[in-house]
């Protein structure tokens, strides 16, 4: 224990953990879901969520793993030894594992799209959504093409594990978050200063309450929860590496800053170009593979700015990505006495080759198709999405009021804190809450399975 890595600095932890929030669900889901509900008023249930159910899980991760400088397995059995609590971090590294799987082949279509967006490859798509839909759909169903981008951005991915927390993980977080916030930024001028390109500030910020469903209000609290990387131990990872002087509840309030502030940007990036280009803001989840390469042609230095966002989206999976594998890492360095190399190198590898059937069920080999009706990546990504995380996050919620306790809980969280004046009435009612909506959403989901007919959506 007394070997353990630590983070350089206090802005390298911050950066790190706000890379692991910040993913394809920012820049890729939450501009697709806020386009399909309403706009600004499913923006505004959605910061309310973060608020609510996110903060207290990611306060509570961090304070796991600063406590027993343990990766989530080692933590759960550490602060709850001789019981079942250790299961939950058990379940954290195999979401970590699942996710990464089919995440790694998303990776790899976002490299491909820098790469094709840099040779003027969108050219051919201006204007017309048919033709680059074909293309999209003809690239991920090869069986070899988006296999060999997999591997790439899978072995950057494996590469910057080895170097470590502090000469891998932390130094590449403190390039590629200062990055995509400045290409972000860029796109975002851009687009804003394109004809009708305002009108994004007006979509995304002026909230029409009546656009809002039942179903968004459900869609929101589900993406605040999946897009802060919670329930699958990668911020009890990366709290373990923390030392006993940092502020864990500005750190976290940090962390949901910068993620929640790059997905609005994404969101103004965007829109500014769809509504620039006449384009339909609800194009749903095609948004970025298909509608945006027909767009960026339409814009002087398309080539450019189609380059540039791609990229974007490659570093903002990347920086998860990295988070990911860092769980499995560390569960083999923490619980099985492996090297760093051994761990990364095997666990790559492994995870690798999974999501290699993960990409080559969206083709031609499609018997799980047929079995289950659904492609092998869509049901990791259903599996995971749907109940691993949220299970996973419930039950830390449940841990810190049913077995560590609130009081022990705040003992830690007030470490390194100069206002150590914590309400315990409101630390528990924040878990519970937090416990009450994510048993709902799991809940919701289930009895949808089993009847047909959700609670709500």
């Amino acid at each position: 224990m007394n070997n353990r890595e630590q983070w350089g600095s206090r802005i390298g932890f911050i950066l790190a953990a706000s890379g692991s929030a910040v993913g394809l669900g920012n820049i890729w889901k939450y501009p697709h879901m806020a386009g399909e509900n309403g706009g600004a008023a499913f923006t505004v249930i959605y910061l309310i969520c973060i608020l609510i159910v996110g903060l207290p899980i990611v306060i509570a991760e961090f304070v796991i793993g600063r406590k027993t400088q343990l990766s989530p397995v080692g933590a759960f059995k550490a602060l709850a030894p001789n019981t079942n609590w250790k299961f939950v971090g058990v379940l954290g590294v195999c979401a970590a594992f699942v996710i990464l799987s089919f995440y790694g082949v998303v990776g790899g279509w976002t490299l491909r799209y820098t790469m094709l967006s840099l040779f003027g490859g969108f050219v051919k798509f201006s204007g017309n959504p048919e033709l680059a839909g074909g293309q999209f759909k003809s690239f991920i169903s090869n069986p070899i093409n988006p296999v060999f981008w997999q591997i790439i951005f899978m072995t950057l991915t494996t590469m910057v594990i080895v170097k470590g927390v502090k000469g891998g993980i932390e130094k590449w977080a403190k390039i590629m978050m200062p990055a995509i916030l400045v290409i972000l930024g860029v796109l975002m001028f851009r687009g804003l200063t394109l004809p009708n390109g305002t009108k994004a500030l007006e979509f995304l910020f002026l909230p029409k309450f009546e656009d809002l469903t039942a179903s968004s209000i459900v869609l929101a609290l589900g993406h605040a929860f999946f897009t802060l990387s919670l329930g699958m131990g990668t911020m009890i990872t990366y709290g373990s590496y923390l030392s006993r002087d940092q502020n864990l509840l500005t750190s976290a309030l940090w962390v949901i800053l910068l993620d929640t502030v790059i997905a609005i940007m994404a969101g103004v990036a965007i829109f500014a170009t769809v509504f620039a280009l006449g384009a339909n803001p609800d194009s749903g989840p095609g948004l970025i593979f298909v509608a945006l390469p027909t767009i960026f042609p339409q814009i002087a230095g398309g080539t450019l700015w189609g380059a540039l966002f791609f990229f974007l989206l490659f570093m903002a999976a990347l920086t998860s990505a990295i988070s990911i594998l860092e769980v499995i890492t560390a569960y083999f360095i923490d619980e099985k006495d492996w090297s760093r190399e051994k761990a990364t190198v095997t666990f790559g590898s492994f995870v690798t080759i999974v999501g290699i059937f993960c990409s080559m069920s969206m083709g031609g080999f499609n018997d799980f198709n047929t079995i289950f009706n659904i492609s092998f990546f869509d049901f990791l990504d259903y599996l995971s999405s749907k109940y691993m995380l949220p299970i996973g996050g419930m039950l830390t919620a449940l841990f810190i009021l049913m077995k560590w306790g609130v009081d022990d809980f705040i003992r830690e969280l007030v470490t390194g804190m100069e206002n150590k004046n914590i309400d315990p009435f409101v630390v528990k009612v924040l878990f519970i809450i937090s416990a009450l909506v994510v048993g709902f959403i799991i809940s919701n989901e289930i009895i949808a399975i089993i009847t047909g007919n959700p609670i709500v959506g």
